[in-house]
């Protein structure tokens, strides 16, 4: 039994960070899209991540534990749907506003709502296959500007990078159904670490479509952003240490506001009203489910604390 003590502000400062580190990411990421291929993308991002990994369970005095691997089917699947869902997604970067790109990628945890029904068996109440479908519908009126190609070839290279952030926000939610089998038998070190070499042996079947020699400034790019791949998933793995689930989930959607900073500094994008608008909308849906699912919790402590003896 988990016996570490709750500090929510902490939880929460160590959520934020997180966010900001993998926006920051995805903006490294972006400013190499043009020239360097999706899949040399994803084993920078996996293979340099894993050396702060290692760093992290030595610091936790758990190399000895943090690698064993109790179902490691169950860690390759999840690292394959995982590596499709990074890699459609850093390919989506190269066509699409970073702004644009968060909010498609909001579509991922509601889709996690759908398959965990359809493939845990985890029940779905009313309640969230409203959230759901509200958020599906901010989600297609983010998507709805870039699903016109009749602009010639800029119109289909957008249309393309919605797709594929999209279809990335698909995978990325069959990798967490597969990450909530695994809890049930890994502990969260060896899940993370498994994922970073999966992903790294992965990619390297994308070398023969065309890797490019980086240049020295794009090199230090990929490694920085692996190693910012690395930050992030510890930051966000302890947030969940120091407090619960349904507090610092809504954080996630703080990626938002950095993503739209960053946008408009770094890459001179201006969000339209029309993504801003189905960005809310999937922001608010979101917020619902987290917090139905925080007052479920509460009601099913209360009758445990009242079946208590």
């Amino acid at each position: 039994m988990d016996t570490t003590p709750q500090r929510p502000l902490r939880g929460i400062a160590l959520k934020v960070a997180s966010v900001i580190v993998f926006i920051v990411m995805a903006a490294v990421i972006k400013a190499v899209a043009d020239r360097v291929p999706a899949g040399q993308a994803v084993f920078f991002r996996s293979f340099f991540a894993i050396p702060v990994i290692v760093a992290w369970l030595a610091v936790r005095h758990e190399l000895t534990t943090g690698f064993r691997a109790a179902a490691p089917m169950g860690h390759f699947w999840r690292g394959f749907v995982g590596t499709l869902a990074m890699g459609l997604g850093f390919a989506g970067l190269a066509f699409l506003p970073l702004p644009e790109v968060t909010a498609i990628g909001y579509a991922a945890p509601l889709l996690t709502v759908v398959f965990a029904a359809m493939f845990l068996g985890e029940e779905v109440r009313a309640f969230r296959i409203a959230c759901v479908a509200l958020g599906l519908a901010g989600v297609m009126i983010v998507l709805s500007p870039r699903l016109s190609v009749t602009q010639g070839g800029a119109g289909f290279a957008e249309a393309l990078g919605a797709m594929l952030v999209l279809a990335s926000a698909v995978f990325a939610a069959l990798a967490q159904v597969f990450v909530r089998k695994l809890v049930m038998t890994e502990k969260t070190p060896a899940i993370v670490f498994w994922f970073s070499v999966t992903a790294s042996v992965l990619a390297l079947t994308t070398l023969p479509f065309g890797w490019v020699w980086p240049t020295a400034g794009e090199a230090v790019l990929l490694v920085t952003a692996g190693l910012l791949g690395g930050v992030g998933q510890i930051l966000l793995t302890s947030s969940y240490r120091e407090a619960d689930a349904s507090l610092v989930a809504p954080f996630d959607y703080a990626s938002m506001i950095f993503a739209l900073l960053i946008g408009y500094a770094v890459f001179d994008e201006v969000p339209t009203g029309t993504m801003l608008l189905g960005a809310g909308i999937v922001i608010f849906a979101g917020c619902l489910i987290i917090w139905r699912e925080r007052q479920l919790g509460l009601e099913r402590a209360r009758q445990r604390k009242a079946m208590t003896p």
